[in-house]
């Protein structure tokens, strides 16, 4: 991907929920809530506090968060829908994602 983000804004890509219950229905396309996991696919530098020093990001590249519902704007890059959302709009880090996916 060629797209940095500026200050403290992050770069998200969604992980599409499961198309099945756990009782084994099928979820139809038009009956689908938009997810609210997704994975950091870039974070910028961070933002500079009042003093002026540059305050890193909790959150990097590869980490599983949860946003809010209708956070972040969504574009197109490279073909993929991709949300650009701050900081702020993340609720927190999923810590054991990377386990259970790789456990998956």
């Amino acid at each position: 991907m060629k797209f940095r983000p500026l200050h403290d804004r992050v770069v998200v890509r969604r992980i599409e929920a499961e198309e099945k219950t756990a009782g084994g229905i099928i979820i139809p396309d038009t009956a689908k809530e938009k997810p609210i996991q997704g994975e950091v696919i870039a974070a910028g530098a961070g933002v500079r506090n009042e003093q002026g020093v540059l305050v890193a990001l909790d959150v990097k590249a590869g980490d599983t968060v949860l946003f809010g519902k209708w956070s972040g704007t969504e574009v197109k890059i490279d073909g993929q829908d991709l949300l650009i959302m701050k900081e702020s709009d993340i609720l927190g880090i999923v810590e054991n994602a990377s386990a259970a996916k790789q456990a998956a």
